[in-house]
């Protein structure tokens, strides 16, 4: 072959094609040498073992996000202290004072510091998990590693924060003359199964809140709707011992899983009030009334913490791939 001028081109051969990629084939050559598709979804055993192997990623990076929440704070992490105490006494102040829900309800104060601890770690569990993916897209597309560490450490965040909230329970609880049994261990696999089933709520809306940005607006209005039923600032058996209240309304009304595990911790650190304490018996009843467990508690709060839990986690992995794309 010649060009314009007299030089002459030699047309050299095609590549000699890789005998082993000739035999193989490309699929099966990237497989012998261990290569993986970039971003592939793993199998959901394999990827819960990355999340094992990564667990003290996961707290570290927890716990460094949340002393960061208050660095600019005057008082600092004093502030995970305040903060409690200060939504229980304008919780206090309403519910208990304004509308008088502490009547019939024993050691009130401790009723609704226990409610309102254990519901807004729900609540932030699933505020914070729908952002945890959207807020987090320059990490995801700049490392490889499992998405469900950003959800799991949102979660693990809120846990911290209950943690100090613990202590203002058992603070309030002595405080008003409770005295420590063994009942109250029982709270700590109480807080584990929720742990867990916060956790799956946060799986299931940081996947919801990677398509439809908008869902950590809605849930504060949900969230907060789903307080007002679970019990929270009064006692489930006010509602329940109306006349005219459909049983199916008594049974979701007292097995909602919010309602569930907040009755049990209650049940775990309040104890019975003795009938000389109360005038008449109707009051005593009422009394007695609002610390009721519905039956086969500890079975439902295992049944609900595997249902969101692994059902969270299964639901979450499917769009592994997904997310950081777009």
């Amino acid at each position: 072959m010649s060009e314009p001028g007299g030089i002459v081109l030699e047309e050299l051969p095609p590549p000699a094609l890789d005998p082993e990629y000739a035999d193989l084939g490309g699929v099966a050559l990237a497989a012998k040498y261990g290569l993986k598709q970039s971003g592939k979804r793993p199998p959901l055993f394999e990827y819960a073992a990355q999340l094992w192997q990564r667990r003290h990623f996961i707290t570290g990076y927890a716990t460094a996000k949340n002393r960061s929440l208050y660095s600019n704070a005057r008082l600092g992490q004093l502030w995970q202290l305040l903060t409690p105490v200060l939504n229980v006494a304008v919780y206090y102040f309403v519910f208990g004072i304004l509308f008088t829900q502490s009547r019939g309800v024993p050691k009130f104060l401790l009723f609704l510091v226990i409610g309102v601890f254990l519901f807004n770690f729900l609540q932030t569990s699933m505020i914070n998990g729908s952002r945890s993916i959207s807020d987090q897209l320059v990490l995801i597309r700049a490392l490889h590693f499992p998405r469900a560490c950003l959800p799991m450490s949102a979660t693990i965040i809120q846990l911290q924060q209950l943690g100090f909230s613990m202590i203002i329970v058992v603070g309030v609880a002595l405080g008003l003359q409770e005295t420590p049994t063994l009942r109250w261990l029982l709270v700590i696999p109480a807080l584990i199964l929720f742990s867990v089933f916060c956790n799956g709520m946060a799986m299931i809306v940081a996947r919801m809140g990677s398509v439809l940005t908008d869902t950590a607006q809605l849930l504060p209005f949900i969230s907060r709707t789903w307080m007002y039923l679970c019990g929270v600032m009064y006692s489930i058996a006010s509602v329940t011992d109306r006349a005219g209240i459909p049983h199916w309304v008594k049974l979701a009304l007292y097995y909602d899983p919010p309602a569930l595990f907040i009755t049990v911790v209650r049940n775990c650190m309040i104890s019975m009030p003795s009938r000389a304490s109360y005038a008449t018996a109707a009051d005593y009843q009422a009394a007695v009334n609002s610390l009721h467990q519905p039956a086969f508690a500890w079975a439902f709060l295992v049944f609900w913490a595997l249902l969101a839990g692994v059902g969270g986690f299964v639901y979450f992995w499917k769009a592994e791939e997904q997310y950081g794309r777009g």
